[in-house]
C-alpha cells in the first residue's frame, strides 16, 4: 500500500476511534449505541451515497455515476501512474485481463483524442 494511503487510514481510524482494532472492519456504520463495539463493515451503499454527494457538490455529473465508477477511476489511475495492468488485473480480482481493460479509461479522456491536441 502506499505511504500516503497509509498515512490517511492512520488519521481516519484515529478521528474515528478504532485505530488500535486491528481486527474489526475499517469503514463502520456511524449510528451506534454509545460503548457499543462494531465489527460489521458499512454497506457498500452507504460509500457510495457519501461519495455521490460530495460529487453532487464538487458539480460532478452523477447521472452515470456507479460503484464500478470508482473501480475503473482507480484502475485508470494506477495504469496512468505506470502500473502494470497485470499487476491491476490481480489487485482488483479479475480472471481474465480483458475485464480489466473495461476498467481503463485512458481511451475514453477527451485530452487523449487526437483532435484534443489539434490548435485552432
Amino acid at each position: 500500500m502506499h505511504p500516503a494511503a497509509l498515512d490517511r487510514i492512520d488519521a481516519y481510524t484515529a478521528a474515528a476511534g478504532h485505530a488500535l482494532d486491528l481486527e474489526g472492519a475499517l469503514f463502520r456504520p456511524t449510528k451506534v449505541a454509545a460503548g457499543a463495539i462494531i465489527e460489521k463493515a458499512i454497506a457498500y451503499r452507504s460509500v457510495y451515497d457519501v461519495i455521490k454527494r460530495y460529487a453532487v457538490a464538487a458539480n460532478i455529473p452523477v447521472a452515470e455515476f456507479c460503484v464500478h465508477s470508482l473501480r475503473a477511476t482507480a484502475a485508470t489511475n494506477a495504469l496512468d501512474n505506470g502500473s502494470d495492468i497485470a499487476k491491476v488485473q490481480e489487485w482488483l480480482g479479475h480472471a481474465n485481463v480483458s475485464t480489466t481493460r473495461l476498467y481503463d479509461k485512458r481511451k475514453t479522456r477527451a485530452e487523449d483524442s487526437p483532435t484534443f491536441k489539434v490548435a485552432y
